[in-house]
């Protein structure tokens, strides 16, 4: 800003500052300083008698990102004021756009005005439509293009990628190679290392990270701490361990991924020295990264840990607590079966309580059999959000745990009185570079038949290395076998049958699940990965699981 004031007092000292030309170069030292310069700019911009289009575009540019209501109120002032927009004027309008998910409009009045064929327009549209989670308009665009740049091919591949089309970014990215000239850069290639993470294909991404290599790109602060996510979302932390190894240079975001990588993996005592590292560099750890940490100390019963750094962030950086960390310690608490600990830290929050927090709570008391305190959870989440079906679903399997059956009927009613329906559970396998889906008893699969008779096959065999079906949260009213036949059929126990049917090498099996993985669900895994001599990695909602010669990487404790 002292440019700013510098430039400023010259114009004032020579008689300049109402001169429109001679403003330009001071608007432009505004936006280039802004968020801070804002409503200086602001003030400037309304010293103006006639504001010409220049001067509009640069505050519409500087108030884009940080400010986005403001540009898009310039816009119609401008609008509204009888100047027409440029070619600079729209890519910052639809970036502000963007921001706020509205101005669909805004394509029409561009094609209105004949400026809808120009390239960088285009990419911007190209970006807005993707931030709207519109990937056919964005495609619609792309098609349309005469003439691209390493800018829209970058676009179109992150719009893929952050709509959770991963394969069709990869494969967009691929296409690029072939038909273009263009190096990949940095923006390119940060958007195909997230296509990647949100894929869990580890060969994939280690097939960028050698590109990434081969290439000569610099191992940046933010392609660095990339390829950490995406190795840690890909199953594979030491892989991650040896990319922060080699980078130069760490932010605080760089040491945060990996501290959440070693948590999600059940190395807890990892993430915890890696913190304390971080400390010692001087990094001052930010919200998120108290976060890690504490989640690291929840997945692995630190408690004592837990406690030392939750209260370190008032006593040792002056920081406030966030609902979030608050969330960590009351997981923390009640994965360690001290539920009335956690009660009581509940009651002591100065925090406002949310559905969250009580939900937390309530899957710690039927994990740990405390329908009593399970019920008085239930009736908080009840008060703050009714419908959730996760909730209703983990009461009745508290009540049938203990065989009340009736309790259980009714809330199992009560979800259909309320049209509840429950998400049903599916898994992805990752297998030479192709993604299959199972989906829990479902039977569209093309070998269905041939796939859950070698899975009870399966179960029959591991019985007598002592595997029993725990069924004591299914349904009452059916048939033993019927119970056991509900287990048996869960998407992640149909995914690993099809894997050892299939693939007769000694690779790792990995699965990603939407849901918790179940009890009997790991026990199984546990059983497989001895009897067949497999490593079996389950990302599910909440973490990663190594199933290796019988035993977990959790050591039960998730």
């Amino acid at each position: 800003m002292n440019n700013v004031y510098k430039l400023h007092a010259r114009l004032i000292k020579t008689g300049l500052q109402n001169d429109p030309l001679s403003l330009r170069p001071l608007l432009l030292s505004c936006a280039a300083s802004a968020p801070e310069s804002l409503s200086y700019a602001r003030c400037l911009f309304a010293l103006i008698p006639s504001p010409d289009t220049f001067a509009y575009n640069t505050l519409i540019r500087a108030h884009a990102h940080s400010s986005p209501s403001h540009a898009v109120s310039l816009f119609s002032t401008m609008r509204r004021g009888g100047l027409s927009p440029d070619y600079f004027t729209f890519p910052f309008v639809f970036k502000a756009c963007a921001r706020l998910q509205i101005g669909l409009e805004t394509h029409a009045f561009v094609i209105k005005l004949g400026l809808a064929s120009d390239s960088y327009i285009q990419n911007a549209l190209i970006g807005f439509y993707g931030s709207l989670g519109s990937v056919v308009g964005a495609l619609d665009v792309f098609g349309e293009m005469r003439v691209r740049d390493l800018v829209s091919w970058s676009s179109m591949i992150s719009c893929f990628a952050n709509n959770n089309f991963g394969y069709e970014a990869l494969g967009l990215f691929q296409e690029m190679q072939l038909l273009e000239s263009f190096k990949p850069d940095e923006v390119t290639m940060l958007s195909v290392i997230s296509a990647v993470s949100s894929l869990g294909a580890l060969e994939l991404g280690k097939w960028v990270d050698a590109f990434v290599s081969r290439t000569g790109l610099k191992l940046t602060v933010s392609l660095g701490t990339a390829l950490i996510d995406m190795y840690s979302r890909c199953g594979s932390v030491d892989n991650a361990i040896q990319v922060f190894n080699e980078m130069t240079v760490k932010n605080v975001l760089t040491w945060t991924v990996l501290i959440n990588g070693l948590a999600v993996h059940g190395r807890g005592k990892e993430a915890l020295r890696v913190f304390y590292e971080m400390e010692k560099t001087g990094l001052k750890p930010d919200d998120v990264a108290f976060n890690g940490v504490l989640v690291a100390c929840s997945h692995g019963g630190l408690v004592d840990d837990g406690w030392r750094v939750f209260n370190s962030i008032k006593k040792v950086y002056g920081m406030e607590p966030t609902i979030q960390h608050y969330g960590c310690m009351v997981d923390l608490l009640g994965r360690a079966g001290l539920l009335h600990e956690a009660f009581e830290f509940v009651d002591r929050m100065p925090a406002r309580l949310n559905a969250v927090i009580w939900r937390t709570l309530l899957g710690a008391c039927v994990k740990h059999n405390d329908l009593k305190l399970a019920e008085k959870a239930k009736e908080r989440i009840y008060e703050l959000d009714p419908n959730h079906d996760g909730d209703y679903v983990l009461l009745s399997n508290a009540y049938g745990g203990v065989g009340r059956w009736l309790d259980k009927a009714d809330v199992r009613n009560s979800m259909r009185e309320k049209r509840i329906g429950k998400n049903p559970g599916y898994s992805l396998l990752s297998a030479e570079e192709m993604i299959y889906e199972f989906v829990s008893g479902d039977n569209s699969h093309p070998k269905s038949k041939e796939i859950k008779d070698f899975l009870i096959s399966i179960i029959d065999d591991l019985r007598v290395e002592g595997y029993s079906p725990h069924i004591s949260n299914v349904l009452h009213d059916i048939e033993e076998e019927e119970k056991e036949q509900s287990l048996s059929y869960h998407s992640e126990k149909l995914a690993v049958a099809f894997a050892l049917l299939s693939f007769k090498d000694r690779r790792t099996l990995r699965v990603i699940k939407n849901l918790r993985i179940c009890y009997d669900c790991h026990c199984f895994m546990k059983h497989v990965s001895d009897k067949f001599d497999r490593e079996i990695i389950v990302r599910d909602r909440n973490r990663f699981h190594h199933f290796r010669k019988g035993s977990c990487s959790c050591q039960d404790y998730w």
